[in-house]
């Protein structure tokens, strides 16, 4: 149940053979980010659990969620790109139902990143599934 713009990542990393390409892939599309205004970088939107700094704002509109987020760490801005690729634009009630850990093994990265990174993945999603489950 992934959205067309987390689809669009899956065929974009078949194409991509080595880890370092993805890696790559993966800050280039952190770097495509809008930085999150500094007002909103308040311990209200830090996520912690993370290994660097990490900020997301949700947002629900027409019943829709969203965030937008940033960090620190070029890799992690990156995974939140991912992250919202994956989650963006979907109803509130749905959010909760995305299998985050399998939509993301899709793309190996389980097995590419650093326990520290995989907890702070695993907390930005709990962070997201705990605000779109109070909004719903």
């Amino acid at each position: 149940m992934a959205t067309e713009a987390f689809e669009d990542i899956v065929a974009d990393f078949e194409f991509l053979d080595e880890w370092e390409d993805r890696y790559r892939y993966v800050i280039d599309k952190g770097r495509a980010m809008e930085p999150l205004d500094d007002a909103l970088k308040v311990p209200a939107t830090k996520v912690d659990g993370c290994a660097s700094q990490v900020w997301l704002h949700p947002r629900i509109e027409d019943g829709r969620f969203g965030f937008d987020g940033d960090s620190d760490a070029m890799i992690v801005r990156g995974l939140i790109a991912v992250l919202r690729a994956l989650y963006n634009d979907l109803p509130v009630a749905q959010v909760g139902q995305v299998d985050a850990q399998a939509e993301l093994a899709r793309l190996g990265l389980n097995d590419h990143l650093s326990a520290q990174r995989s907890n702070g993945v695993r907390a930005m999603i709990e962070r997201i599934r705990l605000v779109a489950s109070e909004a719903a």
